[in-house]
């Protein structure tokens, strides 16, 4: 598989994404620090690890421009409508919750998208679950209530 240039910018961008993300992280209390750290090394180590991946492939294969099969197969329509659910989406957690908002939100998006309904169910069901467990149980994180509730 030959490497593409447009790859480059990815792993610049995720570089870019754990610098910003460790700055801030730095002012953070030390025992807060825990998880955010873990969070950003992975990060770190699988964007080093895909460089090196495409290094490799640079040397075995050779190198394409990749431009041309960015926006392959791009439908403008489902982007917008994405779009605008996503800021809908910001809106209504301010008012109705995340909870409430979020399964709102992946109903409407995975509807959209023509995700059968079984799969669109347990989905919206397994992140809310995961989401509740994994921060309010487990990391006691206070995620919005919403001004409605």
């Amino acid at each position: 598989m030959k490497m593409k240039k447009t790859d480059i910018g990815v792993v610049a961008f995720m570089y870019v994404i754990c610098a910003f993300f460790y700055t801030h992280m730095l002012q953070l209390e030390a025992n807060s620090q825990t998880y955010p750290r873990f969070t950003i090394t992975l990060l770190f180590g699988l964007t080093t690890l895909y460089l090196l991946t495409m290094i490799v492939n640079a040397r075995k294969y050779g190198v394409e421009s990749g431009v041309d099969k960015v926006f392959d197969g791009f439908q403008v329509v489902q982007f917008f409508v994405c779009l605008a659910l996503v800021i809908v989406y910001l809106i209504m957690m301010n008012y109705l919750g995340f909870f409430i908002a979020t399964i709102v939100f992946m109903i409407a998006a995975l509807l959209f998208l023509r995700v059968p309904v079984v799969h669109t169910a347990i989905a919206v069901a397994a992140i809310n679950l995961l989401v509740y467990l994994a921060f309010v149980k487990f990391l006691g994180v206070k995620l919005p209530a919403g001004l409605l509730f």
